[in-house]
């Protein structure tokens, strides 16, 4: 496996853990909100059937692809946490 595909696989993690990570802090204002229960539970169950799905088709392609993918997973979550610190002190 090559670097520029391997690097695909990251910003793809990257993409999805962004979606993932920004989804859970949006989830986590709907916990204070009456109401929004069907809404909190789809929320939740779409976020870990597509970082799930994600992460499961990296893996059919090889470890490398997979550690890549997760890598960029790990990088969206750090950029997201620097992100909510800023925006909700």
């Amino acid at each position: 496996m090559n670097a520029p595909v391997l690097m695909l696989y990251c910003l793809g993690g990257i993409a999805v853990g962004t979606l993932y990570f920004t989804s859970l802090w949006w989830n986590a204002g709907l916990f204070g909100r009456a109401g929004r229960v069907r809404t909190l539970i789809a929320s939740m169950a779409a976020r870990f059937i597509l970082l799930g799905g994600v992460l499961t088709a990296a893996s059919f392609e090889g470890a490398m692809p997979l550690l890549a993918t997760a890598g960029g997973v790990l990088l969206a979550r750090a950029a997201v946490l620097r992100w909510v610190r800023v925006v909700a002190p």
